[in-house]
């Protein structure tokens, strides 16, 4: 694949800010304290999703205040493409997950296949609680369960194409410090 980094650039250029860095700021402030409520005497496991969970659990990891442990795991359904639907599993959890709490940090709850599946994974692995945490919680009703929400959002965000804060567009600009929407998708 040749890449054009050119088109990379105007489309970073042109894309919409939907949430600039100070709305992802307070959303990231809100979230860490309604998980610190929840978690801080949990002992909690915190798995990050990788790739997209990575810049979202930088962010978030620091502001909770209590013990825990961080891990990751890697499983996708988009690669570099725009749209996918099987599930890859590319680095499965590895820590003992009987009787843990769980809380899975993901960048977005889209249609929430993947999610779910990590969820229904931890859960057969022995966890006793599993939660999830999403920056942004896209509006749309093609979610894989009617009503399906994570446990903690950070921002509810127009049905497009999204990139920033860890969402990649052709595999870059997670490192985009809002939440921004391609022209055009």
């Amino acid at each position: 694949m040749t890449l054009d980094l050119n088109e990379l650039k105007l489309a970073r250029e042109q894309a919409d800010c939907l949430a600039d860095e100070h709305a992802v700021e307070a959303a990231l402030d809100r979230m860490a304290e309604a998980i610190t409520t929840r978690l801080a005497d949990t002992n909690p496991l915190v798995y990050t999703v990788m790739n997209g969970g990575l810049i979202f659990a930088g962010r978030l990891l620091p502001r909770l205040p209590f013990p825990l442990e961080v891990a990751y795991l890697h499983a996708t359904r988009y690669g570099h493409a725009i749209q996918g639907t099987l599930l890859d599993w590319r680095v499965r959890p590895t820590q003992d997950l009987r009787g843990r709490t769980v809380l899975v940090l993901d960048d977005i709850l889209d249609e929430g296949h993947t999610l779910n599946a990590i969820i229904e994974h931890l859960k057969a692995e022995g966890a006793s609680t599993v939660l999830s945490a999403v920056l942004v919680h896209k509006l749309h009703e093609r979610k894989a369960y009617p009503g399906m929400r994570a446990d903690f959002t950070g921002l509810d965000i127009a049905d497009r194409f999204l990139f920033g804060c860890g969402m990649d567009y052709k595999g870059y600009w997670r490192n985009a410090p809002g939440i921004y929407a391609v022209k055009g998708l």
